[in-house]
């Protein structure tokens, strides 16, 4: 078994996802969702999806990326 890096549930069915180099153990995909996901500046929701991006700064939509004067977008989906 392998212990949850955010709750830290040990938990026989867990599993381990690699970003930047770090590896992370995980119970669920929720767990990882808090660990890892970025935050939207404007409305501090966690981005599970591409979101848009201007520079180094992702936000969840173009919405929220307007509210915050961005002007430059970029759309990461495929």
């Amino acid at each position: 078994m392998a212990r949850c890096d955010q709750c830290g549930n040990d938990y026989d069915k867990s599993f381990q996802l690699h970003l930047g180099g770090e590896t992370y153990t995980f119970d669920s995909f929720e767990c990882a969702i808090q660990k890892l996901a970025p935050i939207c500046p404007h409305c501090q929701v966690r981005i599970i999806g591409h979101g848009v991006e201007q520079g180094d700064v992702i936000y969840c939509c173009v919405h929220c990326a307007e509210q915050e004067g961005a002007d430059a977008l970029t759309d990461r989906a495929p």
